[in-house]
């Protein structure tokens, strides 16, 4: 199946999962401004009644000769190229989730930019089995020999997303908006190794999706509160000619909770949809793969974040994998209080499909690399 063919298709809206390690909370910063009340953590009074000043502070006239340019937002539909991102868009006071979907006003970066998505990362990885001829039920889809691929190798993610609009429905009652947004996720999994080969790449996986996300702010117990829910049109494939060619379309369902800034819980719920082709290139990929994932982030402190992502096949045998993973920032935090975007990422991953050509192979692989997230 060709990926123009699908790409041709894409009108439906969509979302995706959270990246917990996109939407990292702010660090404090000795700096005057809602950093400084951030820092009052033992005194909850105190600590709204600093918000509550700078919020009034912010509405004070400027001094006599000074002159602040007003931001002036564009109306929903303008044809403007890119919108201004606000300085604070970043690394204000809003919840880690609502910075992320840039779910309020206060955390509107503003459309056209771009901006990350699932971390951009280079890793090491050491597998217990590598697919050194890729298969599938169906006829014609199964090599004809195996490569000498080794278990160890590299795997390069690139991840952004753009909001191409915002404001259809009438939402903004809380200050919230809903929006719409295109992403696209590419994988890559590099022989580094392999020198009597030729160091190829064994497999790269392209994921384009349209995101829809609408803030559905809700207390629930134990203190938790949702934040959004959504809809996405998400396509995968390999780019790849027979008999290695894999490819899929989903519809998913999806929302998001958090505690406070320490703990996340985002989820998605999909449902394959047909191909339309004679053939289906991976017939059995959601059976083995998933029919829907969670993720639960906890952010230990301002420099480590810990992330369990479950999927479940929702059926009998019971397939799907499991990913742990520790993120720790390296390095500076930025002029505006946020913390350095550069992360050493550790993983371990256990079950099918952490590429789309071992959708029917289960595999246990751990990585180690750099990631840049939240920029």
């Amino acid at each position: 199946m060709s990926l123009q063919r699908v790409l041709a298709g894409l009108v439906l809206l969509g979302g995706a999962v959270p990246a917990w390690a996109q939407a990292q909370a702010a660090a404090p910063s000795p700096a005057s401004g809602w950093q400084s009340c951030a820092q009052q953590t033992q005194d909850a009074t105190a600590r709204l009644a600093c918000y509550d000043r700078w919020v009034q502070e912010q509405g004070q006239p400027a001094e006599a000769g000074a002159t602040t340019p007003a931001a002036v937002p564009a109306e929903p539909g303008s044809k403007t190229s890119a919108s201004p991102r606000p300085p604070e868009c970043r690394s204000g006071p809003q919840s880690a989730l609502s910075r992320y979907w840039e779910l309020e006003d206060g955390s509107d970066c503003g459309r056209f930019n771009i901006r990350g998505y699932r971390p951009i990362s280079l890793s090491y990885i050491h597998s217990d089995t590598v697919n050194r001829a890729p298969s599938s039920p169906a006829a014609g889809h199964s090599a004809g020999s195996e490569t000498p691929y080794l278990i160890n190798e590299g795997r390069i993610q690139l991840s952004v997303r753009t909001k191409v609009g915002q404001g259809f429905l009438p939402v903004s009652n809380f200050g919230g908006r809903d929006s719409l947004w295109f992403g696209y996720t590419q994988q890559s999994y590099w022989q580094l190794f392999s020198g009597s080969i030729s160091r190829p790449f064994r497999t790269t996986d392209h994921e384009p999706e349209i995101m829809y996300i609408v803030p559905t702010p809700a207390d629930l117990p134990g203190g938790w509160r949702l934040r959004y829910s959504g809809a996405s049109f998400n396509h995968q494939s390999n780019g790849q000619s027979l008999p290695l060619s894999r490819s899929w379309n989903r519809a998913i369902l999806m929302a998001g909770m958090e505690k406070g800034e320490r703990f996340t819980v985002t989820a998605r719920l999909w449902n394959r949809i047909p191909d339309g082709d004679e053939i289906d290139d991976n017939p059995d990929i959601d059976k083995l793969i998933g029919r829907g994932e969670v993720t639960g982030g906890w952010l230990v402190n301002k420099d480590n974040t810990l992330l369990l992502t479950l999927r479940h096949s929702m059926s009998s045998p019971a397939n799907g994998s499991w990913r742990f993973e520790w993120l720790q920032t390296l390095g500076e935090a930025n002029r505006n209080g946020s913390p350095s975007g550069l992360r050493m990422h550790v993983q371990l991953f256990n079950g099918y499909g952490d590429s789309l050509v071992d959708y029917n192979r289960g595999r246990t692989v751990f990585s180690i690399g750099l990631s840049l997230v939240d920029w």
